[in-house]
């Protein structure tokens, strides 16, 4: 799980990797014999029993500088990502970071573009609401209308969502279900995962070689394993649903790169 790509130096959340490091981190990852791919490649592999050799890459807030420095650097090692987009703030700013640094989120065309470098687009909400306190008609407009709204900008149903903060219960679980949601992503759900609340780790800037190494050992360890079913769940997900990933998804858009 990644969120803005810059330099990190004024981020007091340090949630912000610098290119430098997010180029070590793939190639690392490349290096392990792993690729990484849309969350949408990696749950439809997995359904299918060839999800071996894959990880899913994921980007959060949708930040502009996703398609300047993240996208060519998925190129460069052959990888895929998902980025969760904000349509209730497209061009805006993450006003929910306050203080902090001020940092630009994507525009409607920059979302087009990523889409079109065959990155996977998914919903963060309408506007980085915690879903967790917010009433019915705010829970209906962050995960329905979000939906709607980035289905019709890309022209392509939209399958994931992203929790704001990380932060789900039982209550926006079914709301993400019912929006019409293949698979929703948390950060440690705990007894709510599933395929609706996948469990994720963040990386960031100080995550070396050795921290890479030990977060990967101990994944399975601190958060609580997807069960099978997830997987099972996906497929009858795609077989039933006209939501389906661009054609590029999990595709590079220019050659791969060997690291």
């Amino acid at each position: 799980m990644y969120h803005s790509v810059a330099d990190p130096a004024d981020d007091p959340y340090q949630v912000t990797v610098s290119p430098n490091r997010l180029d070590r981190q793939l190639r690392w990852l490349r290096h392990q014999g792993l690729t990484g791919v849309s969350l949408a490649e990696l749950l439809r592999a997995r359904a299918e029993g060839r999800g071996a050799g894959l990880v899913g890459l994921t980007f959060d807030d949708g930040y502009a500088d996703f398609l300047t420095a993240a996208v060519p650097l998925l190129h460069r090692h052959g990888c895929t990502a998902t980025v969760f987009v904000l349509p209730g703030r497209l061009g805006g700013t993450n006003v929910w970071d306050t203080p902090g640094p001020v940092k630009p989120l994507l525009t409607a065309d920059g979302i087009r573009e990523a889409a079109a470098a065959g990155m996977e687009i998914g919903s963060h909400g309408l506007r980085h609401t915690d879903l967790t306190t917010a009433d019915d008609a705010v829970l209906t407009a962050e995960t329905a209308r979000s939906r709607a709204e980035l289905t019709a900008l890309t022209g392509h149903p939209v399958a994931g969502f992203c929790y704001p903060y990380g932060r789900a219960d039982a209550r926006a679980l079914a709301a993400v279900r019912a929006a019409g949601y293949g698979y929703g992503c948390a950060i440690d759900p705990g007894p709510l995962t599933g395929v609706h609340a996948l469990p994720r780790i963040h990386l960031g800037e100080r995550d070396t070689t050795p921290r890479l190494r030990l977060k990967r050992l101990l994944h399975h360890r601190r958060r609580t394993p997807v069960p099978a079913t997830a997987y099972a769940e996906y497929a009858a997900y795609l077989r039933t649903t006209t939501a389906t990933t661009p054609a590029s998804a999990g595709t590079p858009a220019t050659p791969a790169v060997a690291p």
